[in-house]
Parts: C-alpha cells; structure tokens; sequence
C-alpha cells in the first residue's frame, strides 16, 4: 500500500513500512511538517509525544486543522509532572518519555487495533534519548520501525540534529528509509 506525501520536496508517495528521520535544529519550526505529514491519505494516526503534553498536541491538531477524531496520542510526560490526566478513548499515558518499553509497546497495540492507512509520528526521540540513553531510544526506534513494516504502516520520527554528535545522528539516520530536513531558514530537503 502506497501513502501520499503532502510535504514539500518529498516523494509524492512513499510506501507501507518507510520510516522517515525528521532532522531539524533546536529552533525548527516543525509542527507543519508533523501535521503535513499527518493529514493527508490517513485513516488513524498515533502521536507519541514525549515533548508536549496531549492537551499541547490537541491544540496543535485544532491549529493546523488536522482530523482529530482520527488520532491516538500517547502522552508520556503528563504522569511526570504530576498534570492531571484523563485517559479516553483517544489519549493514553505512559509514565515518562523513558518507558520505552511502554512506549513500544502503545504502538504495537495501536497498530494491532486499527485497520486501513495508519501513520505514527515520534515527536521527539531527542527526549527519549535524554531521559533513557541513545542507545536505549535508537533500540526503541528500530522496533517502532518493524512495527511499522510488519503492519504496512508509515511513521515520523523528530530528531534534533544539533543536541547530538554527528556519529549518533548518522547511526539514527542509518535506521530510516527516508530523511527530511529542516534548516532554521524553513527549507526542506529530503533524501529517499
């Protein structure tokens, strides 16, 4: 199964199982290419956010018009922080960006329960890594990423390329069948 690919200087489609890396720098503005990503040849989606809260991904969905009746997020710092949370039908909770298992876990069922195009977005692995280790997260991202292909799935992972050195961003690179990138002037370039 083939998805379409509505970001700037991709691929038109992109087929089941891609993984794409999202390298972009601290100050990238990436929520358009997230909800790019997100909006277009979709049936359900799963947003793992290890970066905002569900309520700051909600917003974000309503902001750039994206189907939220389509979306699962699974929010991993709201138990942390001690917000409270309000498990539904469309957010669920881990206890910190560093349950990776948990987290590994989430997409697995999500992916086993929905039927039809399905797209996942990581939203961050920087603070995967933070809070686990590189290793750790990259491990995470490697069984994401044969979740994704043994359920013809696509997902997005969001890196960013100036926390890490350039051997680390290079081993995360070597995972992805694709890579965006964003430059602090707004440009996209990909490879694929």
């Amino acid at each position: 199964m083939d998805y379409q690919l509505a970001i700037e200087n991709t691929p038109d489609t992109i087929p089941g199982g891609t993984g794409i890396l999202l390298l972009h720098p601290s100050t990238g503005e990436t929520d358009r290419i997230d909800t790019d990503f997100l909006s277009t040849d979709t049936d359900h989606m799963l947003i793992v956010s290890t970066r905002t809260t569900a309520r700051e991904v909600e917003q974000k969905l309503e902001y750039y018009e994206v189907d939220e009746t389509k979306a699962v997020i699974l929010d991993t710092l709201s138990i942390e922080r001690g917000y409270t949370r309000r498990q539904s039908k469309n957010v669920r909770y881990v206890s910190s960006p560093d349950d990776l298992t948990s987290i590994v876990d989430h997409v697995g069922e999500f992916l086993d329960g929905h039927d039809g195009k399905l797209r996942v977005t990581v939203d961050s692995l920087n603070e995967m890594a933070y809070y686990a280790d590189a290793d750790r997260t990259r491990d995470a991202a490697e069984a994401i990423l044969g979740l994704l292909d043994d359920h013809d799935a696509v997902g997005l992972f969001h890196l960013d390329r100036e926390v890490h050195d350039g051997s680390t961003v290079e081993a995360y690179r070597d995972l992805f069948d694709g890579v965006i990138e964003l430059d602090t002037d707004g440009t996209v370039t990909s490879t694929f």
